[in-house]
């Protein structure tokens, strides 16, 4: 009977297998246990060199940096008031008009004054009747002919005749509507031969000086403003203004967790207008900052973002940073000490705490 050469191959297969198996070493993924672990990349690249693992360094010294905070948002007037009616007429005369400066006082509509002048003569009559009655009600009750709830009831009526004629010139005053602030108007204004109900609006007028830039700041970086804090405004338009930090919200915005900030700025000439886009600049209080070039950062094994650097010893040490801002030559970062020597080639090779060859950045790696 013969025996088919496929089937002896797979017996011999089998054979070694069971063989290699029983042996104990099993790699999964590349990846041992015990002494057959895979070392780091450090420590195989030393041991095939029989040396110790190099790596490109660089020291750093610790510069004064003077930060500038951007807070983008609009220009707002300091006050745009409505100025609304408080009586029902027609509009019959009209000083103002749209565009022009006012100050707080200057007449903007004239209401019809109607039958308004004849009730305040009618309640002037009533005033001299009931002083007449009053006098007379005290002179009987004076002299027993009366009694003194006479005398007071009198008295009375001549306070209730007092105070019509109060509120019937109120209502006459009501029909000259002026503005309450110095500002510009703004269009529209009410029509002459409009009539104006209770509550409408004559004109609106705006004061823009001075105009407030308004943004709203991060709370990682409110802590750095403060009030009276210079600042620098450039508006869309290309315009620059000069301005001071004068409201800085006291809680935050419960939807975007940032604060308004309120920055004033002098507008006598009204060049600058309400509702224009604006970036504000605040120079933020100097601080001790490294520059380095974003490829040397590395996260360690929590997943900070940081960089890796060597002590005295030659052994490896990882810094968590802060970003601080950007600028074409590099990341300005804080939280490393003032001197430190980086590691800016091979610090993805290198755990903390090992020992390395340093090449400082003016010497080729490797020679």
């Amino acid at each position: 009977m013969k025996v088919k050469f496929s089937y002896v191959l797979a017996a011999c297969l089998a054979a070694g297998i069971g063989v290699w198996m029983s042996s104990g070493t099993v790699v999964v993924g590349g990846v041992g246990d015990g002494e057959n672990a895979v070392p780091p990349p450090a420590e195989r690249v030393a041991e095939g060199a029989d040396a110790t693992f190099r790596v490109q360094v660089l020291k750093l010294t610790a510069q004064e940096r003077q930060a500038v905070l951007e807070v983008r948002g609009r220009t707002e007037a300091e006050a745009k008031v409505a100025v609304r009616s408080e009586t029902t007429d027609d509009v019959v005369h009209r000083p103002a008009r749209e565009g022009a400066r006012v100050s707080a006082g200057d007449i903007l509509c004239e209401l019809d004054r109607g039958t308004r002048e004849a009730r305040i003569l009618e309640a002037k009559a009533l005033i001299s009747q009931a002083e007449l009655d009053h006098a007379a009600a005290t002179q009987l009750a004076d002299k027993g002919f009366t009694s003194q709830t006479r005398a007071a009831a009198t008295q009375a009526g001549l306070d209730a005749a007092k105070a019509r004629v109060k509120e019937a010139e109120l209502e006459l005053d009501r029909t000259i509507i002026r503005s309450p602030i110095d500002g510009v108007i703004e269009s529209p204004m009410a029509e002459v031969g409009a009539q104006l109900e209770s509550g409408s609006i004559c004109a609106t007028v705006v004061n823009s000086d001075p105009m407030i830039a308004i943004g709203q700041v991060s709370e990682l970086n409110v802590g750095q403003i403060s009030i009276d804090m210079p600042a620098e405004v450039a508006l869309v338009t290309g315009q620059t203004m000069a301005g001071k930090v004068r409201y800085i919200s006291p809680s935050a915005d419960p939807d975007t967790r940032t604060f308004r900030v309120e920055v004033e700025l002098p507008n006598a000439d009204g060049a600058a207008r309400d509702g224009v886009t604006a970036v504000t600049r605040l120079s933020l209080p100097l601080e001790k900052a490294h520059k380095i070039s974003p490829a040397i950062l590395t996260l360690n094994d929590e997943g900070v973002v940081g960089v890796r650097a060597i002590d005295d010893d030659n052994k490896t040490a990882f810094f968590p940073v802060r970003v601080l801002g950007g600028e074409q030559d590099g990341l300005w970062v804080g939280g490393l000490p003032e001197d430190v020597t980086v590691i800016v080639v091979g610090q993805e090779y290198v755990g903390d705490g090992e020992t390395v060859q340093p090449v400082f950045e003016t010497a080729e790696l490797g020679k």
